[in-house]
């Protein structure tokens, strides 16, 4: 199958799946599209238990959602889960029998660290990979699952300052957040990734779906505290106060390439 925005390669039972969705891997109705359409074929296909997201972009993996397009987005969305919402989408890929793995290169703020968020694990270059959640500098609550999953992970106090700062984060200092497995070297990372995942993908499926079955229920919030937090970035997003700011922002060269080089600093020009 052609897609628009990714391209995917099948070894053994690990399916491969690299997101090229120009001019910065912004998360619009295309790629949701797409990852839809690959999700729901990997589940159906007995054969792959591991999928691996990449990027062909070395300095973005997911920017983060194409806020022109969220509602596009949102009618992409129900086509996996019956609802209009990229977050529920994220919860079905944590849900799904498929063991998930990003190997993040480049840049993964908002939605786009939400979606890594929502995959089981999550091992990020050194060299090159930055995490943020900018949306309170607009004046919205992360839309995706953020809230859930950092606070999870790090614990009040960072999941706070992670938020509320709006900073970007590199790699270390996400590892030892927790935001990430581990923090590697760009020119190993995909060695470690491929073996990690056909390794785990020679073991039989059965055990990988009790114990996520068993570790979600443990670790990964109930679907409607992913709703509610979907439906409040709504919310904020459609009040003059969001608007304007937004607008300003896509005025000033936001959703552009060298603008979201330094997002952190354009946050505050």
């Amino acid at each position: 199958m052609n897609f628009e925005t990714l391209t995917e390669r099948q070894e053994g039972a690990v399916r491969f799946v690299e997101i090229a969705a120009p001019p910065i891997n912004l998360l619009g109705p295309e790629l949701i599209r797409d990852l839809v359409s690959v999700i729901q074929r990997a589940e159906a296909d007995d054969g792959t238990q591991v999928l691996v997201f990449t990027s062909a972009d070395p300095d973005y993996f997911i920017s983060h959602v194409d806020v022109i397009r969220v509602a596009d987005g949102q009618a992409e969305a129900a086509k996996l889960t019956g609802e209009p919402s990229i977050s529920m989408v994220f919860r079905h890929l944590s849900t799904s029998r498929l063991v998930t793995i990003a190997q993040i290169e480049g840049r993964v703020r908002g939605v786009g660290s939400e979606f890594v968020l929502a995959c089981d694990m999550r091992f990020a270059a050194r060299e090159s990979a930055v995490f943020g959640q900018f949306e309170p500098a607009f004046g919205v609550i992360p839309g995706g699952g953020a809230a859930q999953h950092l606070t999870r992970l790090m614990g009040r106090g960072r999941a706070l300052e992670v938020m509320l700062s709006a900073q970007d984060y590199d790699a270390d200092l996400a590892e030892r957040y927790g935001w990430i497995n581990r923090a590697l070297p760009a020119d190993t990372i995909g060695e470690f990734v491929s073996a990690l995942a056909h390794r785990i993908a020679g073991f039989p499926a059965t055990g990988q779906v009790v114990v996520k079955n068993r570790v979600n229920a443990i670790a990964l919030a109930p679907a409607d505290e992913f709703r509610r937090d979907a439906e409040l970035f709504v919310e904020g997003v459609g009040t003059p106060e969001v608007q304007g700011r937004i607008q300003a922002a896509l005025k000033d060269g936001l959703q552009t390439r060298e603008p979201e080089i330094d997002l952190a600093a354009f946050l505050t020009r």
